[in-house]
């Protein structure tokens, strides 16, 4: 993502020593704030009944949201929630950009987190060396020609070949898992 990267690159910067000590404090001093802001963020919850008395739409499910989790849905923003708890007001522009963005890619991290452990859970599963890949549904030419020539012999080693993607590595998955009836 190209909103965190001062994030990201800025500590490494500093460890070899290209980042001067004016740029290093400015990150720090930014890091610092959106810290805070997150904690905050965590910090501050509605019931749905609460949201729906301050004019935020939300499931009525019981659960309690907290501020990230509310700027989930598409009508809410910072500026809105910003009626509801004032003292995110202080927030810096920059610290509520992140703060929302945050929120956006969250469900999607949260997903890519759970895709990761479900493939290292299944990276060991052992592919037959007899597979015949143009048999695997969802599989493109370029895949299946990679596949063949490689035989990985496990999951784990499909998904370092270079050019089988996620969605390859998802259909070869199901078509392992569904077992040596349904293979070749």
């Amino acid at each position: 993502r190209a909103d965190n990267a001062d994030h990201r690159l800025t500590p490494l910067g500093s460890t070899f020593g290209v980042v001067g000590p004016e740029r290093a404090a400015t990150h720090q001093a930014k890091a610092t704030a959106l810290a805070d802001a997150r904690q905050m963020a965590k910090a501050l919850t509605l019931t749905p009944k609460q949201a729906a008395d301050c004019g935020l739409a939300v499931n009525f499910d019981g659960q309690r949201r907290d501020l990230t989790q509310l700027l989930a849905y598409p009508d809410v923003t910072v500026e809105k929630l910003a009626d509801v708890w004032p003292q995110i007001q202080t927030w810096s522009n920059d610290t509520r950009t992140q703060i929302e963005i945050d929120a956006l890619y969250a469900g999607y991290l949260d997903r890519q987190a759970a895709d990761v452990a479900a493939f290292r859970r299944d990276e060991s599963l052992e592919i037959d060396p007899s597979l015949d890949y143009t048999r695997v549904g969802g599989l493109s030419r370029e895949a299946q020609e990679k596949l063949a020539a490689v035989r990985p012999k496990t999951l784990g080693q499909a998904g370092r070949i270079e050019g089988v993607t996620p969605g390859a590595l998802t259909a070869l998955l199901a078509h392992v898992r569904r077992g040596p009836s349904h293979a070749a």
